[in-house]
Parts: structure tokens; sequence; C-alpha cells
């Protein structure tokens, strides 16, 4: 059973079921010849790991999917501002699962260490993408100069819009206007950054570890 091919029938179930093991074991249900029941949460296991190894997967699996799909909705003459609004956009069905999404991305498997890396790389592959599709002539040093500046508005606004989803366009159009921007986006980051460890917390009490 090809795990990958499960996983891309398992992203239209996170609107619904979450970033869950579950979704994972319908993913099944949706296959051209489709199983007559769910998975069973011991092949759940083999095909995607253990506890949540199987849902950081689903998880990575999204976030990759909703880079990809970056590219398929830009237009030849696409903006920053547009390239990234639809990025966000391509969240809001999903938004109450967020949270809980990067809190696990965010946590070292079998010890829940928070490790900020994952989020920080996602930030940097979505300006990766968003520079490629707006500029892709770019000289190599100013598209680095831009896809760092830009990797840090877009966090931000990612953040913001998880806790005032209403104001987030309008947010990340501030970022990208003012020259100050990343100051303002360094403090949206910390302020959300008590929002995340609630999420942590919650996974880390249903682990049994506080």
């Amino acid at each position: 059973m090809n795990s990958s091919k499960l996983l891309q029938l398992a992203i239209p179930l996170v609107k619904s079921h979450g970033f869950t093991r579950e979704a994972l074991a319908r993913s099944v249900l949706h296959l051209p010849k489709p199983h007559p029941e769910p998975l069973p949460d011991i092949s759940v296991t083999a095909l995607f790991g253990r506890g949540d190894d199987a849902r950081r997967a689903l998880v990575n699996a999204w976030l990759e999917d909703a880079r990809c799909r970056m590219k398929d909705n830009a237009s030849a003459s696409a903006s920053m501002r547009r390239v990234l609004h639809a990025r966000m956009k391509t969240n809001e069905p999903v938004l109450g699962h967020l949270p809980e999404a990067f809190a696990l991305v965010a946590t070292s498997p079998g010890v829940l260490l928070v490790d900020p890396l994952p989020i920080l790389r996602h930030a940097a592959l979505v300006a990766d993408q968003a520079c490629w599709i707006v500029q892709p002539q770019a000289q190599e040093m100013t598209w680095y100069t831009r896809r760092a500046s830009l990797s840090v508005i877009y966090l931000a606004a990612e953040l913001h819009q998880l806790t005032s989803p209403n104001t987030a366009e309008s947010f990340l159009d501030y970022l990208l206007e003012n020259s100050d921007a990343a100051e303002k986006a360094i403090q949206e980051i910390t302020l959300f950054s008590s929002y995340i460890l609630r999420s942590w917390k919650g996974l880390a009490k249903s682990a049994g570890v506080l």
C-alpha cells in the first residue's frame, strides 16, 4: 500500500477530521477501489509511524501540498501580495486545526521538547516559493535578502491569522508595505509564542508528560 498516495487522499479529510490518525485511517475509503472500512490503527502505525509521528507526517504533507498549490494558482503576472494572500487563504478551511498542527511539528518526537526550526523552515519554504513565482529571474543575492525578509513577514501574518483571522489580510498588507515591518513582525511572533505553548502543553498532558 502506497503511503504517499494515502497521504494525498487524507489531505482533503483534514477539514473534517483534523490532522489525526483517523484522517489517515479513512484515506483508504477514497481510493479508486475504496476499502470497505478505515485502516486499523496497527496499519496506520506501519504506514505512517507511531502515535503523533503519523500526525506529523500528515501535517508535513498538507504544508507541502499548500506550497505546490501556490504555483498552480498563480498567474504569470502575480504580485507578492496576491501570492501570499492566496497561500494564507489555503489555511482558512483548516484554521481551527493549525495551532495544534504547528505545535506538533515544533515538538521533538518522543521527548516533547519544543523546536522552532520546523516552523521557521516552513515559513522560509513559503517565502522561497513566493520569490520564485514573482521574481524567477532575480539575482542570487537579491533573492536571498528578499526571501529572509518575506519569511519573517509571512510567519508573523500566518500566526496572526490563527488568532485574528478577520484582520490577517490587512496585517499582511501592512507588513509588506512598511519599511519597519520586520520589527513589527518579530513582535507578533513573540506575542503568539504563548498561544503555541498552550497547544504544546495540551499535547504533553495527553502524552502523560505534564
